[in-house]
């Protein structure tokens, strides 16, 4: 295989760009890895066809949730939930002894009656 890449010749057929080779090394070297976009701040004015999903919008939100969840681990009185594992004050939890886990409201409302087994258990 050769380190050279020809834009548009996936599919092994000859291109018609044949003088734009470019080096492999050079896409890696100019590509940064590991980095998130920046996420600006939405614009005032968006268009959205029917069915549209806002990905910037659900970032965000995911960051604030992930910020939050740092900020209620931080504390002394936290832990987590066992079903989808954001920190919550113990006042916020109810402890199933059936499975032995912690579970928040939201969980526990869409679990409603149903057991799970867990593999390891929380301490109470």
């Amino acid at each position: 295989m050769s380190n050279l890449y020809t834009p548009g010749s996936g599919s092994g057929g000859s291109s018609s760009n044949s003088s734009s080779f470019v080096s492999r090394r050079d896409i890696r070297a100019s590509h940064v890895t590991g980095a998130l976009p920046v996420v600006s701040s939405p614009s005032p004015v968006k268009t959205y066809s029917p069915g549209s999903f806002d990905f910037e919008a659900m970032l965000v939100s995911l960051h604030e949730l992930f910020e939050h969840d740092r900020q209620v681990a931080s504390q002394q009185d936290s832990t987590r939930c066992g079903i989808c594992y954001l920190h919550f004050s113990l006042s916020e939890l109810h402890y199933r002894n059936e499975e032995g886990f912690y579970v928040c409201a939201g969980c526990e409302r869409a679990l409603g009656k149903q057991t799970i087994s867990m593999l390891r258990q929380q301490q109470k």
